[in-house]
């Protein structure tokens, strides 16, 4: 997975030749004092980097260039220190290929009710330069991102960090391989997509290997390696089986399941139980700890979901909630006291779960293979947001739902699967409405660390459809955003 302190973030300073080589001299010490105490914030992910002042068209263009070119360059942020021509910054702007932020600060913070003289006025035309450069980022329909605040303030700097995510998402999406174990379950809807569309549009990769070729690689995983696995799992899991069987052979499946991903550079897969020809058990704790290493996993051959749930552990690296794939199961009605409960099969990513989980066998009633192997817990209490993306023939949709995750209300100690639970906003029966009435799917990426803001900002970055579902959400206001954007999207 792609690290994200690794990563760059140019910070690019606007201004113009008018002022004269002293004004340019305190605008670049400035420009790199102000990198220098964002890039030491805690809440900022990757290297933020003072790249020069920009006061020419050839400067502009260059750096753009220069920043599409470098591989470690995830996204530029420019700021209009003194007063910044905008036409000098269209040709360059017309070839950027990376992610964009117009952060409109101002060195000082209050107004020097002493010390403001047309001196100081000449060098701090912030208020100035950032509309000038707005309105060129507005004629040119650019996907930007602008952020307001002082330099200093933390809502500005935590602002600023959730959008570099996003722009790091922005890259892991444009370089994404996904492997399709088997094709989608049979006769499911949701789970199809337009593959050559999401590779134009996201730059995603999705390709299938047949089931055989995991078979075979399965035959090749040594009782040896198998043993070092199962060490991991142990040291890791609390086991609570006496069929090791089961669980060596999950660890095999692991092992041959990643030996293929890194050979064909993927971080992403999905498979069914539909198709398991040769296999012995669907994969259990075998995903789920591949999940838990940050791959993209996707169920019944959901290759969406498993990409976004790449692209999501990848965006909040460090982050402590967690994410995972995710699927509503059943809901609690109880009048006022109103709950879904997520679960799945098998495949849900330990990262999430309020204990240390158990490794248990039983009998999947699904499938007609053995009982594997599979990690138990209950999902911890907090904050979240479940994520859908979908195909809606023409344009993808991201939608995006808050919830809150609560201790579950009961036990079920017959349920031998990973289980989550929470309060969907508004409220569960407005909270279903809506989720269906966009379409979304029944498979979810589930994430305690993405938030909104930075999911939006990647959706702007990716220029498809996002729709969030928040605790105002009215289903009657949601059906007309739904048509004016059915409308908007098909005229762009």
């Amino acid at each position: 997975m792609v690290n994200l302190k690794e990563q760059e973030v140019w910070f690019v300073v606007g201004s113009q030749l008018l002022y004269g080589s002293e004004v340019l001299e305190t605008v670049a010490k400035r420009g790199q004092e102000i990198a220098t105490y964002i890039n030491a914030n805690e809440n900022i992910p990757c290297k933020f980097i003072y790249k020069g002042t920009i006061k020419s068209n050839e400067e502009v263009t260059k750096i753009i260039k220069d920043a599409n070119f470098d591989d470690k360059c995830v996204g530029l942020v420019a700021w209009c220190h003194t007063f910044s021509p905008s036409k000098m910054w269209i040709n360059g702007l017309a070839l950027l290929q990376k992610p964009y932020c117009h952060f409109a600060t101002q060195y000082h913070h209050d107004i020097p009710n002493e010390e403001i003289d047309m001196d100081f006025m000449n060098l701090n035309q912030a208020a100035h330069g950032d509309r000038e450069h707005g309105f060129i980022g507005a004629r040119m329909r650019l996907h930007r991102k602008v952020i307001v605040g002082h330099w200093k303030d933390e809502s500005a700097i935590k602002s600023l960090g959730e959008w570099m995510r996003a722009a790091v998402g922005y890259k892991v999406s444009q370089n994404l391989s996904v492997v399709r174990f088997g094709d989608n379950m049979r006769e499911v809807a949701v789970t199809e997509g337009d593959k050559v569309e999401v590779q134009i549009k996201l730059g995603w990769q999705v390709n299938t290997w047949p089931v055989g070729e995991l078979v075979n690689e399965i035959s090749k995983v040594t009782d040896k390696e198998a043993e070092e696995k199962v060490k991991e799992y142990k040291a890791a899991y609390e086991l609570k089986t006496e069929d090791l069987h089961a669980v060596y052979y999950q660890a095999k499946e692991e092992i041959a399941m990643e030996r293929i991903l890194k050979r064909e550079h993927a971080d992403a897969y999905s498979n069914t139980f539909q198709d398991l020809w040769g296999m012995e058990e669907l994969p259990g704790i075998a995903s789920q700890n591949l999940m838990a290493k940050g791959y993209g996993y996707g169920a019944e051959g959901d290759w969406k979901t498993g990409a976004m749930t790449h692209i999501i552990k990848a965006m909040t690296q460090g982050l402590k909630g967690g994410s995972s794939f995710m699927e509503d199961y059943t809901y609690h009605y109880e009048k006022n006291n109103e709950y879904s409960l997520g679960a799945h099969m098998l495949e849900v990513c330990p990262s999430i779960a309020a204990a240390k989980p158990h490794i248990e066998v039983h009998p999947l009633g699904i499938g007609g293979k053995e009982a594997p192997a599979r990690l138990v817990f209950e999902g911890h209490a907090g904050e979240a947001v479940v994520i859908s993306l979908i195909d809606m023939g023409g344009r993808l949709r991201l939608i995006v739902q808050d919830v809150e995750c609560v201790k579950p209300i009961m036990e079920m100690p017959n349920l031998p699967v990973a289980r989550v639970m929470w309060k969907i906003k508004p409220n569960l029966r407005e909270g279903i409405r809506q989720w269906i009435t966009c379409g979304g799917a029944h498979h979810t990426v589930l994430t305690y660390d993405a938030t909104p803001e930075m999911l939006q900002d990647w959706a702007v970055m990716m220029d498809i459809e996002y729709v969030h579902l928040t605790e105002k959400t009215t289903t009657e206001e949601l059906i007309k955003e739904l048509r004016v954007n059915d409308l908007l999207w098909k005229l762009g």
